[in-house]
């Protein structure tokens, strides 16, 4: 078996402590990772390759969702990693880097392999890439791949200056970009959801359904990344990314037998360019922004946006947006898309909410209670997949209530989102990674949002801690006769109210005029 050479820039740093350390290990301790397998951190610290295995370890304590035998096993898992100094603009410290790498490659013998895992800040991405190239790093006798996490830019142009340096090195086929969405379970078996289920496959379309609204929210702030998200905001934070894939994900309609990386690849695509474009004079009547104001979160008090560590007082800055959008298409036209993500809100899931067309006929139900059938992807933290029906109710015969019929009975433990990725970055199968067309149309369509916040066109809604978001964002829904579920799929949102923090006299974050 032909070795692989795991390149972990960034092997100090957050994310390698709390998601690559844990993933890694998991993968080992069920044999799925490669018989002749070696990882190399690298840090601008100098630390021996016994501490860092020391750093790792604790990382599996502190991280890892299963207990942590102290066994041969744990040791074995250990003595897979070293530990390189490296400064990437020091080009001596690559081809140092280069030299380790090519001897154990030669001891183990066989086609070398190496993957290169970028965790660190994106504006350091084309000097390593280029930096690899250049040290000869980058020559295996074997693939070469690199791994990278969002963002990938933070606007159009920024964008494709990043893939422009990093195709100097390497192609599209060896860039794998993280998007975490995409390995969750839940996620990855949209496709199978439809594939396999003729009943389910024959609603996915408009003929079927009035509206769909995917939500991402969070009961979490700022926290500790003020100084990135004050600049990002939740609409480069969430929208541009996790929540224009999960979009995509559960549009496309792929061929029926199994499709392949580029299949998935180029529907997914397809549904970008379907998408009606969004001109900047128009963001104001499809976008709502809003930010949070303080309010009780979860029974806690917490503070404002702007009273967070680190926040400007004068920041305008969005922590919300939803948006309606459509998709052009044969299987989509004419049917809503209503996505919503935020801060500080009153509950934290990821959900997908399918609301299917009443029937024309309404002479079974005309007192108009019944709830309209929905199919209900619960994708985190607790994943499920519900269908709600109607059925008479037998103690009021001439009215109707809901059941739920649950799809996803047999539940059990699910890989972690990057033990998924991991491993399929290591099998060359970049089905769910990032494609370059995704993340150009994506920013093309993102694009007139950023003009519009920055030149402050559009309204930014300060909404209470512990809520729904501004009552802008149910008015977006409404309309169209529609309205956002929460969190219980039988019952409706309740009625648009202005928070109290919208009644704030606060001209920093008044909603602006639009002409």
């Amino acid at each position: 078996m032909n070795p692989i050479t795991f390149v972990l820039f960034g092997a100090t740093g957050d994310l390698a402590k709390r998601k690559i350390y844990p993933a890694l290990y998991h993968l080992y301790m069920n044999g799925k990772l490669p018989k002749f397998f070696s990882v190399i951190g690298l840090g601008r610290k100098e630390l021996s390759d016994e501490t860092f295995q020391a750093h790792v370890k604790q990382s599996l304590h502190d991280f890892y969702r299963l207990e942590v035998q102290e066994n041969d096993t744990l040791q074995a898992f250990l003595s897979l990693f070293g530990f390189n100094v490296l400064h990437i603009d020091q080009q001596s410290h690559f081809v140092q880097l280069n030299e380790r790498v090519e001897k154990w490659e030669q001891e183990v013998g066989g086609t070398a392999n190496r993957l290169f895992y970028l965790s660190v800040a994106p504006n350091f991405f084309g000097t390593i890439a280029s930096q690899i190239e250049e040290s000869g790093l980058g020559s295996a006798a074997g693939w070469k791949r690199l791994v990278i996490e969002k963002p990938f830019g933070h606007d159009l142009a920024s964008a494709r200056e990043l893939n422009s340096q990093l195709s100097q090195a390497f192609t599209e086929e060896e860039i794998y970009r993280i998007d975490h969405y995409l390995g969750k379970p839940m996620v990855q078996q949209l496709e199978a959801l439809k594939e396999a289920n003729p009943v389910i496959q024959a609603l996915w379309t408009n003929r079927y359904i009035a509206n769909v609204q995917i939500t991402a929210d969070e009961t979490v702030g700022v926290e500790e990344r003020a100084g990135y998200y004050d600049q990002a905001g939740a609409v480069r934070d969430m929208f541009q990314n996790h929540m224009l894939q999960l979009l995509m994900m559960l549009t496309i309609h792929s061929p029926h037998n199994v499709a392949s990386a580029e299949d998935v690849r180029l529907k997914k695509r397809k549904v970008l360019e379907a998408l009606d474009p969004l001109q900047r004079q128009d963001v104001h009547s499809r976008i709502v922004r809003g930010q949070y104001a303080s309010g009780t979160v979860q029974g806690k008090e917490v503070q404002g946006y702007t009273s967070e560590p680190g926040i400007s007082p004068e920041s305008m800055n969005d922590t919300f947006i939803a948006a309606k959008l459509n998709i052009d298409n044969y299987h989509w036209r004419g049917v809503p898309f209503y996505i919503r993500t935020g801060k500080r809100m009153q509950s934290k899931h990821t959900r997908i909410v399918i609301e299917f067309k009443e029937p024309l006929s309404s002479s079974l139900h005309p007192d108009k209670t019944t709830v309209p059938n929905m199919l209900v992807i619960e994708i985190g933290p607790n994943e499920g997949i519900t269908l709600q029906l109607n059925t008479r109710d037998p103690h009021h015969k001439e009215k109707f209530k809901p059941v739920h019929i649950d799809m996803y009975p047999d539940r059990e433990e699910a890989p972690e989102a990057y033990e998924t990725l991991i491993h399929d970055a290591l099998s060359g199968d970049s089905t769910f990674f990032v494609h370059w067309d995704e993340v150009e149309l994506s920013w093309q369509w993102v694009q007139p949002i950023l003009e519009a916040f920055a030149a402050n066109e559009v309204p930014l809604y300060p909404y209470e801690a512990g809520s729904h978001g501004p009552a802008a964002a149910e008015a977006l829904l409404a309309e169209d006769g529609f309205h956002w579920w929460f969190d219980e799929p039988s019952e409706p949102a309740a009625p648009a109210a202005v928070n109290q923090a919208d009644q704030v006299q606060d001209q920093r974050i008044e909603p602006v005029p639009v002409n």
